[in-house]
């Protein structure tokens, strides 16, 4: 019984979460999805590109002190 119980809670909860949607878009056109993900993207690109070089150490050195490290 206790199973049936818990399958049943799983399967209206699942059930829930499927039918309102996790990433539902209401009140947002088309063009603003557009353009968020397109931001999101360019900046999770743009950070990505920032940890690779750091890395690598592809980045230029920092200018937070005077002295200069050969």
């Amino acid at each position: 019984m206790m199973k049936r119980k818990f399958i049943l809670g799983l399967f209206l909860f699942v059930l829930t979460i499927w039918l309102t949607g996790c990433c539902s878009q209401l009140g947002e056109t088309k063009g603003e999805v557009k353009r968020k993900l397109t931001r999101s993207l360019q900046i999770n690109k743009q950070e990505m590109m920032d940890d690779i070089d750091k890395a690598l150490l592809i980045n230029p050195p920092s200018k937070l002190t005077d002295m200069r490290i050969p």
